[in-house]
């Protein structure tokens, strides 16, 4: 039977184009304009690291008095997004988590070994050795450097796979030697490309952006006294010089630690607390010890990776959604009642309702097929015009994943069988015997 309605449904759409056309549009346009910010959202707001996502946590530290600066934006217990370098050396050293790592954006001058390659800026991560490890980076070649070379302040680099490509065509570099800023650092690893989205490990700046060139240990870094490319944030005075940053209370550093099971978490969170009353108690501040711990999902949500603007836009795309949908059941109302006669014949001639019903509801379904694969389309423009208008940031958001494109013709059917339920209802409610005496 499904077979027969089907055959029912195209040729009572082929009777009247016009309207058939109108409603495929209306259906397909709203679905290409929710579908867009949909797949925007849903980049902007999707898990960067499932598997680990529960056992990754940001640290956080007051340094500052509740009523500071710089406090993060909703965040009623004075803690600051970043903490302070004498805090990530602490921290480091204290080693009460499984893994952990302190880290910072900065920048290098690269000179290249072709002299067809003009020298140009990098973008690097000062960290430890246990960033790859507890954020499972895929590596092409090699591997991280070792603890002796976090400890004794070794001029090593693991590159990305696009600088790799750039200097050396894709070859294994590893050995290979760098000059950055006038030093030579050896290659110890290449990635494959990790681009989490968002960069969760760093939310400061630039949250959709890239994982950057190349990383490099944290103690090189700072002996190199490599500026930060990040946010930094004082509250005081502070002394001059690079000595006088690392001494002073400027937060510009993020700190995460690896805590596999609940009970890990129970004790690194009361590790911070006694850490907090230890520094206290010392004369550092006089205000109460305040530290914070947030897994990955909650420090997206804590941080917001996605704006409310965001999801207002969302919410906007779905009412036009509606709006079309409305349109469509008028013009299917229109259409189904206008063959009212057509209906009350097969009535008559031994047609029950439930079967008028499954009629409608087939020739409805194609149209929101119809609709549904015309809203992809729209989609698919919509995101390379979003590519085309704005930044490298906003392109790596917007790509089509085979979920979206199920759910996009998904929703196209599901709404229009939705909004073909009255008009089909209205047809069934048809008087065989009166239409037929009327006509």
């Amino acid at each position: 039977m499904f077979a027969y309605y089907l055959r029912l449904a195209l040729h009572s759409l082929r009777r009247n184009v016009v309207l058939t056309i109108l409603m495929i549009l209306a259906i397909g346009v709203g679905i290409g304009a929710s579908m867009t910010t949909v797949t925007v959202f849903r980049a902007m707001s999707g898990d960067p690291i499932p598997e680990k996502s529960a056992q990754l946590f940001a640290i956080q530290f007051g340094n500052w008095p509740m009523n500071g600066p710089q406090m993060v934006p909703g965040d009623g217990e004075g803690l600051q997004e970043q903490i302070s370098y004498r805090e990530a050396v602490n921290l480091m050293n204290a080693h009460a988590a499984t893994r952990q790592a302190a880290m910072y954006s900065t920048g290098l001058a690269l000179t290249p070994a072709n002299p067809q390659l003009q020298p140009f800026q990098v973008q690097a991560r000062a960290t430890y050795r246990d960033l790859f490890p507890m954020f499972d980076v895929p590596f092409r070649y090699g591997g991280a450097w070792s603890a002796d070379d976090d400890r004794d302040h070794a001029e090593v680099v693991v590159i990305s796979r696009a600088l790799n490509d750039k200097l050396f065509a894709g070859a294994n570099s590893v050995g290979k030697t760098l000059s950055l800023d006038n030093h030579d650092y050896r290659v110890v690893g290449v990635i494959e490309k990790w681009e989490p989205i968002p960069r969760f490990y760093d939310l400061t700046t630039d949250k959709y952006g890239t994982s950057g060139d190349l990383f490099l240990p944290f103690t090189r870094a700072i002996e190199a006294q490599m500026e930060t490319w990040g946010n930094s944030n004082c509250s005081g005075n502070v002394d001059p010089g690079w000595e006088g940053r690392l001494n002073s209370e400027c937060v510009w550093i993020q700190f995460w630690a690896e805590l596999p099971t609940p009970a890990d978490v129970t004790r690194y969170r009361a590790f911070l607390k006694n850490y907090a009353t230890e520094q206290q108690r010392s004369g550092r501040f006089d205000w109460l010890p305040r530290t914070g711990m947030h897994d990955v999902p909650g420090w997206l949500i804590h941080e917001h990776a996605v704006s409310n603007e965001v999801r207002i836009l969302v919410l906007v795309s779905f009412s036009f959604l509606a709006v079309c949908l409305l349109n469509a059941m008028g013009l299917m109302l229109a259409k189904i009642m206008g063959r009212s006669g057509d209906m009350s014949v097969r009535r008559a001639l031994g047609a029950n309702r439930g079967a008028v019903f499954s009629q409608c509801l087939i020739e409805a379904g194609v149209i929101g097929l119809a609709g549904g694969l015309l809203g992809l389309g729209l989609t698919i423009l919509g995101l390379l015009g979003l590519r085309s208008l704005f930044s490298d940031e906003v392109n790596r958001l917007s790509h089509l994943s085979p979920t979206d494109v199920g759910l996009a013709v998904l929703l196209g059917v599901a709404a229009t069988v939705v909004a073909g339920l009255y008009p089909t209802w209205r047809a069934v409610q048809v008087q065989p015997a009166w239409q037929l005496k009327a006509q």
